[in-house]
C-alpha cells in the first residue's frame, strides 16, 4: 500500500500533495441547459481510478473538464469520474472511457497562482454509462447507479472481510512511518465493501487492475482478488526488509570505528596527550547555555545537542555542524529586553531636528510612542513607510529607534527570491545558516530592537519558494511570538521586535502581507521644503564630506532654489545632495589651489560649476500651438507633467495613437474622440471635419510606457483645441478621467500631481470636482501658489483651457 497521492487529470499520477493555492470561486462557464434526471456531468481522468469513499485531489487541464467542474460547483451537482482507456487520447468521448466509474461530490474547487485548476472529490457510488447526451460544452452521459448488495449474515464474506483486515494490518506494519490514524481507520471499518474500496484505492496496483476491481460488482469475488494482490504485496515487502537489514549490517563497521575512536580519545585524555581542549570548549558551551536564559523548551533542546556533541568524535563532519549550531543558540539574545526609555517630548524634538516636514508621519510616530509608554506589553504595529526614493524612509526608522532608546538593525529585502533567506536553511544542508531575521537579531544583540525591512516591494518569487509568504508569520503579532527558523528548529519570540518596512510602491506587495502592515505615505517635497532641508542638513553634511570648515564656504538660498528648479527634478533629495556635493567639491579645489580662502556661491555662479541648466519651463513653449495640452501623471517616484499632442491630416477618419500607450490610455483617447464628435456642434465646428481627417495623438518620451485613465481630460482638451484652432492656456495643467456622458471622474495621486505642476511652473490646475477633498494632503505652500479649478464636465475644461472664459 502507498500513502495518498495527488492524481492529475491529463498527466501521470505522482506522489505529491496539491499545490499551496488560495481557494477561489470558479469562473462562470456560460449558460448550459439543465441536466436530465438520469444524466450526469462526466470528468475523464488519466492513470487513476476513484473508488467510493475516497477523497482525492484531481488537477484538471482540459477546457471541457474545467467547464464541467465549474458547472457542477455552480449548480451543486455531482460528477462522474471515468478513467480513459487510452491515456494519450486528448478529447475522449464516452466510447474512449471505461464503462464503469464513480459518482463523486466536489468538496473544494481550487485555482493555484500558476493558473492550474484543482478539484477535491469524494467518491460516493459506482455507476455504469448507458448512453450519451449531446448539447453541452462538456461530456454528459446517461447513467445507471450500481447499488452495493451485501448480506451481513453471509459467513464467507465475513471470513474474507476479517482476513482482509489482518492482511492490511500486516502490510501497514511492514511499511515505514505509517501514521497511526490509517491503522486505526482500517481496523475500525465494519463494512466489507467500504474496506475493499479503501484498500483498493490505496494499493499500488496498475490502473487496469484497479478498474477491474471497480467494475466487479460481486463483493465475494472482489474480496478474493484483493486478498491475492495483498499477499503478493506482503511478499515484496518482506524481500525489501531483508535487503534493508543487509544494508544495515554494512554500517556496523562504521559504528565500531566510532567506538574505537572514543576509546582512543579516553586513553589519550588519561595520558594527558590530547582532548583537554575539546573538553574545555564543551564546558565553556555548557556555561554559555546556562547563562543564556533560554526558554525551557529551547534549553532542553540545547542540552540534548550538547550531550550528542560530547559523544561525537571531533574528527567527524557532524561534530563541526553541531558545534556551529550550538554557537548560534548561545549567541542569540534570549533574555527579555529592558523596558523602553520613552520620552515623548524628547522624541518630538529629535524628529523635528532630524526631519523637516512629514507632519502626518511624525504625528503617527508620536502616537505610537505614547501608546507604547502607557502599555509597554502591547502588540507593536507593523509600520510600512511608502514613498519615492530619497524622501527619508530609512532615516525615519533610525529616528524611531533613537527616540525609543533601542538598537537599530536593517534587513535588505531587495532582490530576495528564496524563502530560506527569511526562514533559514535546514541543518541537513552543507553551509546552512539561519535566515536574515535571526541573523539581524544576533547582530542587534537584543530582542527589543527596531528592525527595518527595507525595500519590501522588491521581494521576488523563484523556484525556492515565496519570501513574502514566509514574512506573513514574521509580521503577524499574533503568531511571531513562536517564530520557527528552519535552522534553529526551536521557537523564537519576535513579539518584542518593532518591525518597520519601507517600499517605493505598494502594488508589488502581496495582499495578505500588505494587510498586516499600517501604511504611512511619504510624498515628495515642495521646492520650499527642499530649500529648507538643504540649508539645514544637506549643505552642512556635504561641507563635512568635502573637508570644508565653517566660514570657508557659503551658498545663498537663491542658488539653492536654482539648483532645485533647474538641475534636479525629483520627489526626494538624493540628486539635490549630489549637486550640492559637486558645488562643495569645486569650492574645495579653489581653496586648495589658493584662488580663494572663502568661496561664496550665488545663482550666477552655478552655470560655471554645474554647467547649463538641465531642466527648463517648457510648458509655455509646448502649448503655444493648437492641439497641445499639459496633463499630470503619477509615477512611482513622484508626479510628472505629460504633454498630449494632437494633429490632423487629410484622411478617412482614422485615430492613430503613438507614444507607447497602454490599453487603458488608448481607450481614454478613443473615448475623448467620441466625446469631441458628440459635442462638435456645441464646441463650434461641424461633424464633417472628422470624415475627411485622420487624427494623430502622440505623447512624447516614447521610450517610456504610459498607462492609466487620468489623461482623459487632457486628451479631450487637446482634440478640442486642435479642431477649434486655438491654443491651450500655457499656464494650465489638468488631470481627470472622462466618461462618454462628458463627466469628469476622480483620479488618484493628487498630491504628487499638484507638486509636479508647481515644479513645472504651472499657475493653474484643473482637477475633478470629486477630488477637492484630496487637497487637504497638499502642502499649504502649494495651495497658496496655485489656483485650482474643479471640473464637473468637459465643457468647463474647454471654456477655461481653450476659450479662456470662466468655468
Amino acid at each position: 500500500m502507498t500513502p495518498p497521492i495527488r492524481l492529475l487529470e491529463g498527466e501521470d499520477a505522482r506522489p505529491e500533495t496539491p499545490p499551496n493555492a488560495d481557494a477561489q470561486a470558479p469562473q462562470e462557464t456560460g449558460v448550459a441547459p439543465p441536466l436530465p434526471d438520469d444524466a450526469m456531468v462526466i470528468v475523464p481522468v488519466r492513470n487513476m481510478v476513484l473508488f467510493p469513499g475516497l477523497v482525492v485531489p484531481i488537477t484538471i487541464g482540459r477546457p471541457s473538464s474545467i467547464a464541467a467542474a465549474q458547472y457542477a460547483v455552480k449548480g451543486a451537482h455531482l460528477i462522474g469520474i471515468l478513467t480513459q482507456l487510452n491515456a494519450d487520447t486528448q478529447n475522449p468521448g464516452t466510447e474512449d472511457m471505461a464503462p464503469v466509474g464513480t459518482i463523486a461530490a466536489i468538496l473544494r474547487y481550487v485555482t493555484s497562482t500558476d493558473g492550474e485548476h484543482h478539484i477535491i472529490c469524494q467518491g460516493q457510488q459506482r455507476f455504469r454509462v448507458t448512453g450519451n447526451v449531446e448539447g453541452y460544452p462538456f461530456l454528459v452521459a446517461r447513467i445507471a447507479r450500481i447499488e452495493e448488495h451485501s448480506d451481513p449474515d453471509d459467513q464467507e464474506i465475513e471470513a474474507r472481510f476479517l482476513r482482509l483486515k489482518e492482511v492490511a494490518a500486516e502490510v501497514l506494519n511492514l511499511l515505514p512511518q505509517v501514521p497511526q490514524e490509517i491503522v486505526n481507520a482500517v481496523q475500525n471499518i465494519e463494512v466489507p465493501g467500504t474496506l475493499a474500496d479503501l484498500v483498493a484505492g490505496y494499493l499500488d496496483l496498475k490502473v487496469q487492475d484497479k478498474q477491474a476491481l471497480l467494475e466487479e460488482v460481486d463483493l465475494r469475488t472482489r474480496l478474493d482478488r484483493l486478498l491475492e494482490a495483498m499477499v503478493h504485496r506482503i511478499a515484496v515487502l518482506h524481500i525489501s526488509r531483508e535487503i534493508g537489514q543487509s544494508t544495515k549490517a554494512g554500517l556496523e563497521k562504521r559504528e565500531r570505528e566510532f567506538l574505537l575512536r572514543e576509546q582512543m580519545k579516553a586513553i589519550q585524555k588519561e595520558l594527558g596527550e590530547d582532548g583537554a581542549g575539546d573538553v574545555a570548549e564543551i564546558d565553556e558551551l555548557q556555561r554559555l547555555i546556562d547563562e543564556a536564559q533560554m526558554p525551557q523548551e529551547v534549553l532542553k533542546h540545547a542540552q540534548k545537542e550538547l550531550k550528542r556533541l560530547r559523544r561525537m568524535s571531533d574528527g567527524s563532519s557532524e561534530y563541526s555542524m553541531t558545534r556551529t549550531y550550538l554557537d548560534w543558540l548561545v549567541e542569540l539574545p534570549w533574555k527579555a529586553p529592558q523596558p523602553d526609555d520613552i520620552d515623548v517630548a524628547r522624541a518630538r524634538q529629535m524628529l523635528e531636528a532630524d526631519h523637516f516636514g512629514l507632519d502626518q508621519v511624525k504625528k503617527r510616530i508620536l502616537e505610537f510612542l505614547a501608546v507604547r509608554k502607557l502599555k509597554p506589553d502591547g502588540h507593536s504595529p507593523i509600520l510600512c513607510l511608502v514613498g519615492p526614493p530619497g524622501v527619508g524612509k530609512t532615516s525615519l526608522g533610525q529616528s524611531i529607534a533613537k527616540a525609543m532608546g533601542r538598537q537599530f538593525v536593517r534587513v535588505s529585502l531587495g532582490g530576495v527570491h528564496d524563502e530560506a533567506e527569511i526562514r533559514g536553511h535546514r541543518r541537513t544542508y552543507i553551509g546552512a545558516l539561519p535566515g536574515n531575521i535571526i541573523q539581524a537579531l544576533k547582530k542587534a544583540g537584543t530582542r527589543g530592537c527596531v528592525m527595518m525591512l527595507d525595500e519590501i516591494d522588491k521581494l521576488g518569487t523563484g523556484i525556492h519558494g515565496d519570501p513574502s509568504a514566509a514574512l506573513l508569520e514574521v509580521l503577524d503579532p499574533e503568531q511571531n511570538s513562536s517564530f520557527r527558523d528552519n535552522y534553529l528548529a526551536v521557537p523564537y519570540d519576535l513579539s518584542r521586535v518593532l518591525f518597520i518596512a519601507t517600499a517605493n510602491v505598494l502594488d508589488p506587495v502581496a495582499g495578505p502581507l500588505r494587510d498586516r502592515m499600517e501604511v504611512l505615505t511619504l510624498s515628495g517635497y515642495t521646492h520650499e521644503e527642499k530649500r529648507e532641508i538643504a540649508r539645514k542638513y544637506l549643505v552642512a553634511r556635504q561641507m563635512e564630506e568635502s573637508g570644508l570648515k565653517p566660514g570657508q564656504f557659503d551658498i545663498t538660498d537663491a542658488a539653492l532654489m536654482v539648483i532645485i528648479r533647474d538641475y534636479t527634478r525629483e520627489a526626494g533629495l538624493r540628486n539635490l545632495e549630489r549637486q550640492i556635493g559637486t558645488v562643495c567639491r569645486r569650492a574645495a579645489v579653489r581653496i586648495v589651489d589658493g584662488e580663494a580662502q572663502t568661496v561664496h556661491i550665488d545663482e550666477t555662479d552655478l552655470a560655471k560649476v554645474l554647467g547649463p541648466a538641465r531642466f527648463e519651463n517648457e510648458v509655455a513653449l509646448r502649448t503655444a500651438l493648437p492641439g497641445v495640452a499639459t496633463g499630470l501623471a503619477w509615477t512611482p517616484v513622484g508626479g510628472d507633467i505629460l504633454f498630449i499632442e494632437a494633429t490632423r491630416t487629410d484622411g478617412s477618419g482614422r485615430l492613430i495613437l503613438t507614444g507607447q500607450l497602454g490599453d487603458v490610455m488608448k481607450e481614454s483617447a478613443q473615448a475623448a474622440l467620441t466625446l469631441v464628435k458628440s459635442r462638435a456642434g456645441s464646441l463650434g465646428f461641424g461633424p464633417e471635419i472628422f470624415e475627411k481627417s485622420d487624427l494623430h495623438v502622440h505623447i512624447p518620451a516614447g521610450a517610456i510606457p504610459k498607462d492609466g485613465p487620468s489623461a482623459g481630460v487632457a486628451m479631450f482638451v487637446a482634440m478640442a483645441s486642435l479642431f477649434l484652432d486655438r491654443p491651450v492656456a500655457n499656464d494650465l495643467a489638468m488631470t481627470g478621467e472622462i466618461s462618454l456622458r462628458g463627466l469628469v471622474l476622480p483620479v488618484g495621486g493628487i498630491k504628487e500631481k499638484v507638486l509636479a505642476a508647481m515644479a513645472a511652473g504651472v499657475k493653474r490646475v484643473m482637477l475633478p470636482q470629486r477630488n477637492q477633498k484630496d487637497l487637504e494632503e497638499v502642502p499649504q505652500s502649494a495651495r497658496q501658489q496655485l489656483e485650482f479649478i474643479f471640473l464637473h464636465d468637459v465643457e468647463q475644461a474647454v471654456r477655461v483651457a481653450v476659450t479662456h472664459t470662466t468655468p
